[in-house]
């Protein structure tokens, strides 16, 4: 996790610089034969008797066994005697659509019990009746620890069917090794040692709203003029050779490996890369904030066992030692304080609890309708190729 963005984005309330919930309208789809109820789409729930989890999620997003380390997951299985089949197969969210929506769409098994989708495709799936509801009785932790900030977002204000597995931000990677600091977005389109050498983000939202604020709007808050602007400026961008690609997340190898220079990056993917001469900061005109969904699929034949996963995983130690692995925004009330004892060193750390003047710089993409968002999708997607 083209044409749609992964990293819907959040931002403060009611003045405060704390995280808020998403700010995208929902939307329904063209087909509303396609609409299902999750009432009626259901498979008998064989947890008590098969003790397994088919899981969906997006690459470098959980930590693994290392040495004397055991990871979050393995301690999970030894604790419950449930085998995780744990899959890397979400690179975008509309890709990964394709992969379900058939089966969903026609009340078909996804042959899986769990994915993470960015709040806009979580929502939408929602609306339309693809996914379960999530007992309460089985996820307390879920409703007693998630952050205020992320407690009852619009589309899914009681968090009767979701569940936030990490939060993040989006901003500029670099590889120092062969490049100069590179500041602002801006600079990212137009530096000519960057020439053919970038990488865009096959997210809607997460790119166009760098465009709409270099093109002097606010994504929060734009225009039809304003965003012809910022999508005049991606096209300069693409016909002049700038970008050398639009990615999901493997523009890190690119980047690594020197194909790319600089490029449109979410923070984790960077701290996560074990590669020091990778640079990720937020830039100048400001900062892109995002969070992923744990959802359960309808005909899911191993729902509670993926409640017993989304309530492990909303325990503040189990949250803290998962953060400190991938560096994200962590939803888990008591995780920073749980983080002393897990690394002392990360209890500050801005990428995983991030203060309030970083969450100040933060812009979310504003609310469309179901026509000006199509509208949009098209013209990115004519740029993009998607």
């Amino acid at each position: 996790m083209a044409g749609l963005d992964r990293r819907t984005v959040l931002k403060g309330v009611g003045g405060a610089a704390a995280l808020g919930v998403s700010g995208f309208a929902l939307t329904r789809f063209d087909t509303p034969d396609r609409e299902q109820d999750p009432a009626t789409c259901v498979a008998e729930d064989v947890s008590a008797t098969e003790k397994r989890l088919v899981y969906s999620n997006w690459p470098e997003y959980i930590d693994e066994n290392d040495g004397k380390y055991v990871s979050t997951l393995t301690q999970f299985e030894k604790d419950t005697g449930i085998k995780v089949q744990y899959t890397a197969d979400i690179n975008d969210n509309n890709e990964f659509f394709a992969k379900v929506s058939n089966q969903l769409g026609s009340c078909s098994s996804s042959k899986r019990d769990l994915f993470a989708l960015t709040d806009w495709m979580a929502a939408r799936m929602i609306q339309v009746g693809w996914i379960q509801k999530l007992d309460a009785s089985k996820v307390p932790n879920l409703h007693a620890n998630i952050i205020d900030s992320l407690k009852a977002p619009e589309w899914d204000p009681k968090r009767e069917f979701s569940a936030p597995w990490q939060s993040g931000l989006t901003g500029i990677a670099y590889n120092k090794a062969k490049i100069g600091e590179v500041k602002t977005f801006e600079e990212l389109l137009t530096r000519k040692d960057l020439k053919g050498r970038i990488a865009l983000l096959t997210e809607m939202r997460d790119t166009m709203g760098f465009l709409v604020m270099i093109a002097g709007g606010d994504p929060e808050k734009f225009t039809d003029t304003q965003w012809q602007n910022a999508i005049d400026l991606l096209k300069r961008a693409r016909s002049d050779g700038q970008v050398r690609s639009f990615t999901g997340n493997e523009y890190v190898q690119d980047l690594a490996s020197g194909n790319i220079l600089a490029c449109e990056a979410w923070s984790g993917d960077i701290a996560n890369a074990g590669d020091e001469n990778l640079v990720w900061i937020p830039p100048e005109e400001g900062i892109m904030i995002w969070a992923d969904n744990m959802l359960v699929p309808n005909l899911a034949t191993h729902q509670s066992n993926a409640e017993k996963w989304i309530d492990y995983y909303y325990e503040p130690e189990v949250a803290a030692r998962l953060a400190n692995y991938n560096s994200y925004i962590c939803p888990v009330k008591g995780a920073q304080q749980a983080m002393e004892k897990v690394n002392p060193d990360n209890v500050d750390n801005e990428l995983i609890f991030p203060s309030e003047k970083t969450l100040a710089l933060t812009r979310r993409f504003m609310a469309l309708d179901e026509a000006t968002m199509r509208t949009y999708e098209g013209d990115f997607a004519d740029v993009t190729g998607a």
